[in-house]
């Protein structure tokens, strides 16, 4: 839940997942980027005509390429392979990194740690393998993505580019290595937590939307997932990692897609009439969660949450809002606004008196609101769990027509389905789902995070969320999650279940646990540490009452 028209697929760890490219530590890529096969290696990518104003004034023309000596005589002229992405012959990453551990795992590829060969610097590489590019779409958002990382390079609060590369079954992306982790992540282990913070890591958000506007960039998915910590120092930058659904900018142009994520898309998207006013949207209810803990527009469903959007109806009343400063609420009115002309501009932001010359207050926010923001990420992961126990453990008269729909779908007989596969599948069976539907069935059935869904990931997929409220189905849940079969579900029982359905690696499914923790106590009625039936039962219920109440 959570998520309707976005490339990239939960989980992911570290913050690296398939749509994220980054940047360069101001240094030279190995090779150009595209449509480049006779340029020389250093030549910085130059973008499309139709963006070449707002590239004038904003890239810098470093280091032109002039011949070192006297002309050589002409080469043959390399002919570039047709199937290409890059537009450039195929190389070998391998050649200039060396690939290390997995840092996280997304729709269409891997991101891998590495290390430059011939400075020993690390980076982070996303490999996208070519065969989940199904469509030419695919392609060229792959080809965009990539292009507009090159432009933004270098500027604050985004993550630096560093080359691109293609071989026969990938495209590889190397990036800057942020390894300061996520914004969330930061927030909670430092404790201490004050409007001032929040200030700070707004004016970074924005100053994000700031550049990418000036540069002639919508960007079209902000949400906290999308932002890194450069480092773990105390003074770390805040950068977006994820540019996977940008667009270049069309003066004039209306945009009808519905993309974004469901708590942070304005209401002009779902309406199918917007502009770069939407990205202001996204950093105002990343503003109010930062503030309060919890998103402005909440519901179990996605289309409960758009219903809310366009209701409009922001709640200031509830804690801790009457303790936060009325500048703070000011800002978040003006970001919020419905109407996209009458919203505040980036610049405009950045020039409030909230966000300007540190005027918010460094008296701390209550601790409750850290507490919400563990509890919002560990909810749906917790529910997500639940409901693929409860498909492992379904009857085969419940699954005979599911499973017959996953042997339609699984056109090449892999055993797993692709997002190509689950579209097309879905509409040669009269499905009515829209894209952003079936975006978020593919969000919520890939549960390991390996880019396509096995069979009983399916089955969870496509299990009305409803099933969460049977008790006969809730029951067998718990009953799994009770390996002892004392009557109770502990956080050890809890953590042997995330390890056996691949939640994570150890280190994920512990803060996983930790977050859940805080939720265990909450419903923990009988303060013995550990949970009944009833008490069960009431948490993965808990998704259709008011925010205040869920958390």
């Amino acid at each position: 839940m959570g998520c309707c028209v976005s490339k990239d697929s939960e989980p992911q760890h570290n913050g690296y997942r398939h749509g994220g490219t980054g940047g360069v530590h101001n240094q030279k890529t190995h090779e150009p980027l595209v449509n480049q096969s006779r340029a020389p290696a250093n030549q910085p990518y130059h973008l499309p005509e139709k963006h070449a104003a707002s590239t004038a004034q904003t890239v810098p023309q470093n280091m032109p390429w002039k011949p070192s000596g006297p002309a050589l005589s002409p080469k043959p002229v390399v002919s570039v392979r047709q199937d290409t992405i890059l537009g450039k012959q195929f190389e070998d990453v391998k050649q200039f990194y060396t690939l290390g551990k997995e840092l996280g795992r997304g729709q269409f590829g891997v991101t891998y740690l590495c290390t430059e060969n011939s400075t020993g610097l690390q980076y982070a590489c996303k490999s996208i393998s070519k065969r989940k590019l199904v469509k030419k779409s695919d392609k060229e958002d792959i080809k965009r993505e990539i292009q507009i990382m090159q432009h933004l390079s270098g500027q604050p609060n985004i993550v630096e580019f560093k080359g691109a590369y293609e071989d026969r079954n990938s495209v590889h992306v190397v990036m800057e290595l942020c390894a300061g982790g996520e914004l969330f992540d930061r927030i909670i282990a430092k404790g201490h937590y004050s409007e001032r913070a929040a200030a700070s890591i707004c004016r970074q958000i924005v100053n994000v939307v700031h550049i990418c506007h000036f540069m002639g960039v919508m960007h079209r998915d902000l949400k906290p997932e999308n932002f890194l910590l450069s480092s773990r120092d105390e003074s770390a930058l805040l950068k977006a990692t994820d540019f996977g659904l940008s667009v270049f900018i069309e003066e004039g142009k209306l945009y009808r897609d519905i993309v974004g994520s469901a708590y942070y898309v304005a209401p002009e998207v779902l309406r199918r009439r917007c502009g770069k006013e939407i990205d202001i949207w996204s950093a105002g209810v990343i503003l109010y969660i930062l503030l309060s803990g919890v998103p402005p527009f909440w519901a179990e469903t996605e289309k409960g949450i758009f219903d809310a959007i366009l209701e409009g109806h922001i709640d200031f009343e509830s804690q801790p809002w009457p303790n936060i400063s009325n500048n703070a609420k000011d800002l978040v009115r003006k970001m919020l606004i419905q109407d996209p002309k009458k919203r505040i501009t980036s610049a405009q932001v950045l020039e409030h008196p909230w966000i300007k010359d540190g005027n918010a207050s460094d008296r701390p926010i209550d601790s409750a609101v850290l507490s919400r923001m563990k509890q919002f990420r560990a909810m749906n992961k917790l529910k997500k769990l639940a409901l693929k126990v409860i498909a492992e453990n379904m009857s085969a008269e419940e699954i005979q027509g599911l499973k017959a729909m996953f042997t339609n779908m699984d056109t090449d007989k892999s055993g797993a389905i692709t997002y190509e596969e689950l579209k097309a599948g879905l509409h040669r069976l009269g499905s009515k789902l829209t894209e952003a539907e079936v975006k978020q069935l593919m969000e919520a059935a890939d549960v390991d995070g390996n880019g396509s869904i096995d069979y009983i990931e399916f089955i969870t997929a496509t299990m009305h969320r409803h099933k969460l409220e049977r008790d006969d189905q809730l029951f067998k849940a718990f009953q799994y999650f009770d390996k002892d079969n004392s009557g109770f579900i502990t956080r050890d029982e809890l953590e042997t279940a995330m390890k056996e359905y691949g939640m994570g690696d150890d280190a994920t499914i512990k803060e996983i646990i930790s977050e859940v923790d805080t939720i265990i106590s909450e419903v923990d009625t009988d303060h013995d540490g550990r949970i009944n039936y009833e008490e069960f039962s009431a948490m993965m219920k808990s998704g259709n009452q008011q925010q205040g109440k869920l958390f």
